[in-house]
């Protein structure tokens, strides 16, 4: 995409009154970083569904058969090794990070910090009284930071991509490790490649790549991550039912949660996993979202008003892209007009507070329209 000129293209038309031309915008215009956008089939696929699966016992074959499909064809999406077992239970992946400090940090975690969401979990584990302080190595916002071996550390957690700013990190132990890795991997899964030898935990929530809804967690857990949820549920730690990982072990492998969840939820994820498995599994999905990140970096770096927030290209996330905006152009009055016009939730992450927008790239979002969106972009900046 040729670079655009933005000061040639000054004029003095009010926001509200601007409409995109229709050839410009996206065919589907939703590029949330979650919830995000969900395919019509996996809806088709609902609704075809409904009479004999909706307002049905999650205690009974039906619903437990569409877990037990979730469960192995994320074993086969991310081709998990022997031992590996796929947990869920209710509660998101806030609920999850409340959920390790009882049943995956014995006694002290290592916590890399680079945006909002890699320190909440970080939070979680400093305000638990069951375990000691953690040691938090943080890094600026638009970067990550590395994880050290320590002989006192038994939990790294570490985050494939951090929604609120665009940067994603490759996963791999830390050299010399002995305690286990979990990996926060809510905004990652599905649209990044990762080798599950480098994890023991590969935890996530299914409103992002896997174009679901929230309020339900995904755990990968390796043998090694199994054994420390085992043993810390025979300790003699007190633990609520709903952040007991042990409950939840036992649950799933009987392809059901502890507690009712949400239907669903649970349809429209299975639906995506198939349709990911069906089209050449990990390299496929992440490989939708590569390109759509090649083509809003390339936009970006080749504009004269935006550039890529994230400097170091590598760190540049393939499903969430961070863009700045030049001073003499608004990114929320852009969100404001794209919005009009039907494409939505573009905005920049609140607590960041940038002059910038954020696009989603799951699999789900064609990569021409995210094409289209720079487009409309283009035309936005040249008629405000």
């Amino acid at each position: 995409m040729a670079p655009f000129d933005f000061r040639k293209n000054k004029s003095m038309t009010s926001p509200d009154s601007l409409k995109i031309p229709a050839e410009l915008l996206p065919r589907d215009g939703r590029f949330g970083s979650g919830p995000s956008k969900i395919r019509p089939e996996q809806i088709d696929a609902l609704v075809g569904d409904s009479a004999t699966y909706l307002g049905t016992s999650h205690r009974q074959s039906t619903v437990r058969s569409k877990v037990g499909e979730v469960r192995d064809g994320l074993s086969s999406l991310f081709t998990l090794p022997d031992g590996y077992e796929v947990l869920l239970g209710n509660g998101g992946t806030t609920c999850f990070w409340d959920a390790a400090t009882f049943h995956l940090i014995e006694s002290q975690s290592q916590h890399l910090s680079f945006g909002e969401f890699s320190s909440k979990f970080a939070s979680a584990a400093k305000e638990a009284p069951q375990i000691k302080d953690p040691v938090i190595i943080s890094s600026e916002v638009g970067t990550h930071p590395y994880a050290v071996a320590d002989d006192a550390v038994d939990l790294y957690a570490l985050t494939h991509n951090e929604t609120s700013t665009g940067v994603m990190m490759t996963i791999e132990r830390p050299v010399g490790a002995k305690g286990i890795v979990a990996v926060d991997a809510t905004s990652g899964a599905g649209g990044l490649l990762v080798d599950p030898r480098q994890f023991d935990c590969y935890y996530f929530a299914p409103q992002k790549s896997f174009s679901s809804d929230g309020g339900l967690w995904l755990a990968l857990c390796s043998p090694a991550a199994i054994e420390r949820i085992e043993s810390l549920a025979a300790s003699d730690r007190w633990t609520p039912a709903f952040f007991d990982l042990k409950i939840a072990l036992d649950n799933s492998r009987l392809n059901q949660t502890y507690n009712t969840p949400a239907l669903a939820t649970i349809h429209l994820l299975a639906s995506q996993i198939k349709w990911m498995n069906d089209n050449g599994g990990l390299e496929f999905s992440s490989g939708r979202s590569r390109t759509s990140a090649e083509i809003l970096y390339t936009w970006a770096e080749a504009s004269d008003f935006a550039t890529p927030f994230v400097s170091n290209p590598a760190d540049r996330s393939n499903v969430v892209g961070t863009i700045d905006f030049h001073d003499d152009v608004d990114a929320n009055v852009v969100a404001k007009v794209l919005r009009a016009n039907g494409v939505v939730d573009t905005d920049p992450y609140r607590k960041l507070g940038r002059n910038q927008l954020r696009v989603a790239m799951f699999p789900s979002i064609d990569s021409e329209d995210v094409a289209s969106l720079c487009a409309s972009i283009n035309w936005i900046v040249g008629n405000l």
